[in-house]
């Protein structure tokens, strides 16, 4: 495997061929997820980005974004509204932990400010831990939208017979909290620098005598200025071996989300910890941080 990946945008059909075949691997089940090659090419064609990461010739890594509007204030004109709506992100399993999906990222970032587009936006599962340290720790994107069952019942390998829940999640890519995290001036701060902070966990854990991380059974509490909601590290694996509990993990942080969103809490950093036992899994929720961008 060559560590000498580059970087281009995808144009003839030939790419678009490979970035079909490189969706199934990705995610893998269903036919229907896949986006195909004729409208990869009328997005690339017309304004939209389809961007991919090549080792060599064979295409190792894809994103997909086109222009839209911001719907949170429809009564506005489309032109006060443009941002850049990312779509899919994918990176082939043998080529994932070598960075190339925070490349594609910071690619993406410079196409949007070349546009003069202040905004992007994509989903992703608020259970997905890796998604989450990319998306709010690296990247410096912010949440205080939660949507159930986005995408109605999935049938792809990865999403099948579990709730589609989504954050929405907002990147202000002109933001000095985005230029900071893209660039690495910010050292990431740990559960022991938030809790000497004062920031309160939203409810405690255990682990099981299997070794799988457990919600305890009690009331969350939403107190204070900053808040921590833990998540599993892997919460696939936890579906392969106890569904009940996956379940259980999405009801209870889509409770606390909610929740947290409406009393004007924001999901402003992530917190990942390899721990001793298990790897520990925090988003970060502050208060009183004013506007999102």
């Amino acid at each position: 495997m060559s560590s000498n990946i580059t970087y281009r945008k995808l144009r003839s059909p030939e790419d678009m061929g490979q970035a079909e075949e490189l969706q199934r691997l990705v995610y893998p089940g269903s036919e229907t997820e896949v986006v195909p090659i004729h409208i990869l090419l009328a997005l690339s064609h017309n304004g939209g980005l389809v961007l991919g990461a090549f080792d060599s010739d064979k295409l190792v890594g894809l994103l997909i974004g086109f222009l839209g509007t911001d719907q949170k204030s429809p009564d506005r004109p489309a032109m006060t509204r443009l941002k850049h709506a990312s779509h899919m992100m994918g990176v082939d399993p043998d080529y994932r932990d070598l960075g190339i999906g925070i490349r594609l990222k910071c690619l993406q970032r410079e196409d949007v400010l070349e546009n003069g587009v202040r905004l992007a936006t994509w989903t992703y599962d608020p259970l997905q831990s890796r998604n989450a340290n990319i998306n709010i720790r690296r990247l410096g994107a912010v949440c205080n939208e939660y949507i159930r069952d986005y995408y109605g019942e999935m049938r792809d390998g990865i999403n099948v017979g579990f709730h589609s829940d989504r954050f929405r999640v907002d990147w202000w890519v002109t933001s000095r909290r985005v230029q900071s995290r893209v660039d690495e001036l910010r050292g990431s701060l740990g559960l022991a620098n938030f809790l000497a902070g004062g920031a309160k966990k939203a409810y405690s854990t255990h682990l099981t005598p299997e070794g799988i991380l457990q919600p305890d059974d009690v009331e969350p509490e939403l107190d204070g200025s900053v808040i921590l909601v833990e998540i599993p590290s892997d919460v696939s694996s936890i579906r392969e071996k106890n569904p009940d509990l996956a379940l259980d993990w999405r009801m209870l942080t889509r409770k606390v989300f909610e929740l947290a969103f409406s009393k004007g809490y924001i999901v402003t950093d992530f917190v990942f910890l390899k721990g001793e036992k298990i790897p520990r899994s925090y988003y970060v929720l502050s208060y009183g941080e004013g506007k999102l961008g």
